[in-house]
């Protein structure tokens, strides 16, 4: 099969809806306002490429690398990253929208979510390690054996992470979030 090759390049406003975007190669390429919506991402790298006001929902990205990918203030939803190729795999997301998305079993230390909505994510079993949640809402996301260690929640809202099945060492929070590492007690706290 054919791999297209793309350097450098800038796509607007272009829908892949009905059409998948070619196979091959995007570096550092940027992609403002494109809708990516159901579509298959399978076999594409993305290298040091940003994404801008670009919608994924429910796209399929088995096999798509994503290397040094920037995405902001793009809708994500759905999305199950850990079929994706996860050699070298690094991105970060700001003013994003990641409700009921999946990171299982990933790798993914150093992430930078900023000001994003990531309810209903399910980080289980996800390495953290040194992660950004800046101004994120959590509400309802799954962490179970999930790697904290050193990871910043410390402006992170709405999160239920039980310490005792969790890495948690040297994670930063605020005093006023503290209060949610406890709610597997059932505690009032006043």
């Amino acid at each position: 099969m054919f791999k297209e090759s793309h350097f450098e390049k800038t796509f607007k406003n272009i829908d892949y809806t009905d059409e998948n975007i070619a196979i091959g190669s995007y570096e550092n390429c940027t992609f403002e306002n494109c809708l990516f919506t159901k579509n298959r991402l399978f076999d594409v790298n993305f290298l040091e490429c940003e994404f801008t006001d670009c919608d994924f929902s429910n796209a399929n990205v088995h096999n798509a690398a994503f290397r040094e990918v920037v995405f902001k203030n793009c809708k994500l939803m759905g999305l199950q990253f850990e079929t994706c190729n996860q050699f070298l795999l690094e991105f970060s997301f700001e003013d994003c929208i990641l409700n009921y998305s999946t990171f299982i079993d990933l790798k993914i230390s150093k992430t930078v979510f900023k000001n994003c909505s990531l309810e209903e994510v399910d980080f289980s079993n996800t390495d953290l390690s040194e992660a950004v949640f800046e101004n994120c809402n959590l509400a309802n996301a799954t962490f179970e054996k999930t790697n904290l260690k050193k990871a910043d929640l410390s402006s992170a809202i709405n999160f239920q992470i039980d310490p005792e099945t969790n890495n948690i060492k040297s994670a930063i929070f605020s005093k006023e979030n503290v209060v949610n590492l406890l709610h597997r007690y059932s505690l009032v706290i006043k």
